[in-house]
């Protein structure tokens, strides 16, 4: 098995060359962020958690636990996309963008986990 290369970083934290393939995994597009600034090579709104599970976490580190586990669950309907992911990470490194600003309680720490899993 190749060794995957999959980092985590705020959409708002300047684009990197060293970034390789730069995926944003919110629904909503990043307040005050542009496309050209964004420097996205794709955006998976599917691998985004759920409106109605984002609602209910409101980034609250107490219920990522819970968060996590309904997450990953949500993820299960997206196989093809994270075999995609987890393909391109085995050739370059591959940038999960996120927005929020707790940096250990997202949805972009549990799906580079579940990415992490599949190699």
């Amino acid at each position: 098995m190749s060794q995957m290369d999959i980092v985590t970083k705020r959409i708002y934290e300047d684009a990197a060359n060293r970034d390789g393939h730069r995926v944003l995994v919110d629904r909503l597009w990043p307040r005050g962020v542009s496309k050209d600034e964004a420097r996205l090579d794709d955006w998976c709104k599917e691998l985004a958690p759920s409106d109605e599970l984002r609602q209910w976490f409101d980034h609250d580190a107490d219920k990522f636990d819970e968060f996590s586990k309904k997450y990953k669950k949500e993820l299960k309907d997206c196989e093809d996309k994270l075999d995609e992911l987890v393909n391109i990470a085995k050739h370059k490194r591959v940038t999960i963008l996120y927005g929020a600003k707790d940096e250990e309680h997202n949805q972009a720490v549990v799906l580079k986990e579940v990415l992490c899993e599949r190699s």
